[in-house]
């Protein structure tokens, strides 16, 4: 059986990716407001994973105002849905 992806074990990750793929980026402000967390700790999360190519941002104007958008790279939904599996799988026999 394949691994867990250690990029995605951390919950506030885990529910970030997630919540990526139902949308084709997201504010900054929105993904914080959804995940219920503070900028500093959504931006330690978003730079680990823009490191290893999970995410993208790019900077922009919205509203008179600068803003931060995120999407999900290809290379990021492939391992959340591998993430996934392996949970799945895990959780199988689990009754």
């Amino acid at each position: 059986m394949p691994d867990l992806d250690a990029h995605l074990q951390s919950p506030a990750r885990l529910r970030l990716m997630t919540t990526l793929t139902a949308v084709s980026e997201v504010e900054f402000s929105t993904l914080r407001d959804n995940l219920n967390v503070s900028d500093s700790v959504l931006s330690k999360h978003l730079a680990a994973l823009a490191e290893i190519h999970y995410i993208n941002s790019r900077k922009g104007v919205h509203l008179g105002r600068r803003t931060t958008w995120i999407s999900l790279t290809s290379t990021g939904g492939k391992a959340l849905s591998e993430h996934v599996a392996v949970l799945r799988e895990l959780i199988a026999g689990v009754e």
